[in-house]
């Protein structure tokens, strides 16, 4: 039987290149000579893909917002994540419930007990064995999704202050769990940023 595969998790605001290093880092996993399963959040599954849709297109509650991410996340741990973690694969996930407190949590206000409750209801003792927490002030963000040109989805195109908010919140996650949620300033050049998770990686993944 297959030892229990790896959860790795990257986080970070709207705007901090996160996605664009996912195939690095599957790519440090492989060169362990580990099978890697690549996915996303909300989404990872045809289920999860259709709430994406509809979160990333429309405006509604904070509550509505916090519950349809853990419906998609249900379905996300039953199908793809928990039997890849078993068969002895590593998951590298973008986004996962570290994202609900900082978006809806600190962004949206919704209070941290009422995400804890679904948190335990959707996947009780399922956590990240490391997350990668890109960085970066939101107004150097912001500015980078401009320099791209393309139509910004409905969290993207919220007003400054709530993504300061989401920021300062991913910043309280980390320094309430520092050696899980690894800190990389994203601010820089992406082969500078890309050394740097490479270190990480070789830290706290031993």
């Amino acid at each position: 039987m297959s030892a229990r595969g790896r959860f790795i998790t990257v986080e970070g605001i709207d705007g901090a290149g996160k996605s664009s290093h996912l195939d690095f880092l599957c790519d440090l996993v492989r060169a362990r000579g580990f099978e890697v399963e690549k996915t996303l959040e909300p989404g990872g599954t045809p289920f999860g893909q259709a709430i994406r849709g509809v979160v990333l297109g429309h405006r509604t509650s904070a509550l509505a917002e916090a519950l349809a991410m853990f419906a998609a996340r249900a379905a996300h741990v039953e199908d793809v994540i928990a039997p890849s973690l078993e068969a002895g694969r590593w998951v590298v996930c973008d986004r996962f419930t570290d994202s609900t407190y900082a978006y809806q949590g600190g962004g949206r206000q919704l209070p941290a007990e009422t995400l804890r409750t679904l948190e335990s209801l959707v996947h009780p003792g399922l956590a990240p064995d490391a997350t990668f927490l890109f960085d970066i002030d939101p107004a150097t963000a912001r500015s980078r999704q401009q320099a791209q040109g393309r139509a910004l989805d409905e969290f993207e195109k919220r007003e400054l202050e709530y993504h300061v908010r989401v920021r300062n919140a991913y910043l309280a996650l980390h320094r309430r769990d520092p050696a899980r949620i690894q800190l990389i300033d994203a601010s820089r050049g992406i082969e500078e940023v890309r050394a740097e998770l490479a270190s990480r990686f070789a830290q706290v993944l031993p």
